[in-house]
């Protein structure tokens, strides 16, 4: 196999920056022919064709989003290299870029992520926003993955993989109960001020179908889809709380709160969202490889 050829695959890195083929070569001091037959031959050497034509611009195919980052990383290390020799220091990290739920359980982002958390080698990139906005994100390449409550539907324009990676019970939780007392499901719901997921949560829906099965009653005081502010109000409010324990994973370890008992049927899933690519950031398919029981332990 030939070697790469560097000057090659900086021209290529600084059209990708450019995403235009004219602003390039002025910026390189070359003619655009040139750069053109440059990245030509790239392309022939790689067997992959690393830009594609949209109007007057250029975009990355997918071969060439992938070209990017290793060219990113190529170059980044030859900075590393001459800070090493001239300073005696650097570093080299993996880059690893994931969405996230607004409203998603901080406590399960944590234990998804925690075995990459203690790697000197790995760069995560944690960013929070809607399902669509964080998809959109996802198709440009902006993203590697989606971290979700939410299941995302594949169809012909929606090519993506969406991995249910863990599933958890949903349970009434509050204050500790005096020794010798339990909560008395659903009769006690009908004495207590609650708090629930907003309308638009799975949970919610769940919940206020089996109240109606039961025939219950509950004193809603709040609805709120963020679970950190669920949190805040099930530690600090005195009010029974309908989520996933997971949620209140430090209260219910240091007894702030306890777990009165799980809903009959009534779960959260949790998924990895991910668009189809060739190529996948081997860190992802580390995370995706993990057993449930060691994202969410049942204690």
């Amino acid at each position: 196999m030939a070697r790469l050829n560097y000057n090659q695959l900086y021209y290529f890195w600084a059209v990708a920056r450019e995403q235009h083929l004219t602003r390039a070569a002025e910026r390189l001091h070359v003619s655009q022919s040139s750069l053109s037959a440059q990245i030509k031959q790239l392309e022939a050497q790689l067997g992959q064709a690393l830009f594609a034509r949209e109007g007057r611009g250029l975009v990355l195919t997918e071969a060439g989003h992938l070209a990017m980052n290793y060219a990113e990383a190529i170059f980044r290390t030859g900075s590393e290299m001459q800070a090493m020799l001239r300073d005696g220091q650097t570093s080299q990290r993996r880059a690893l870029r994931l969405g996230s739920l607004a409203t998603l359980s901080r406590n399960f982002q944590e234990n998804l992520i925690q075995p990459l958390m203690g790697k000197t080698d790995v760069e995560l990139v944690l960013q929070s926003g809607t399902l669509e906005e964080l998809t959109r994100r996802l198709y440009v390449h902006d993203l590697d993955a989606i971290l979700s409550n939410k299941p995302v539907q594949r169809d012909s324009r929606n090519k993506v993989r969406c991995r249910r990676i863990a599933r958890q019970p949903v349970s009434v939780i509050g204050p500790p109960l005096p020794q010798g007392q339990h909560f008395d499901f659903p009769a006690d719901l009908n004495q207590c001020p609650v708090v629930v997921p907003g309308p638009s949560s799975s949970i919610r829906t769940g919940f206020d179908l089996l109240c109606e099965r039961l025939q219950c009653q509950p004193d809603i005081i709040a609805e709120v889809d963020d679970m950190a502010m669920m949190r805040l109000l099930a530690r600090d409010t005195g009010a029974i709380a309908v989520l996933p324990p997971v949620v209140v994973r430090d209260e219910l370890k240091n007894e702030t709160l306890q777990e009165y008992g799980a809903l009959p049927g009534l779960f959260e899933d949790f998924y990895i969202i991910s668009a189809e690519r060739r190529f996948q950031n081997p860190l992802l398919e580390e995370l995706m490889s993990r057993p449930a029981e060691e994202i969410l332990p049942q204690e």
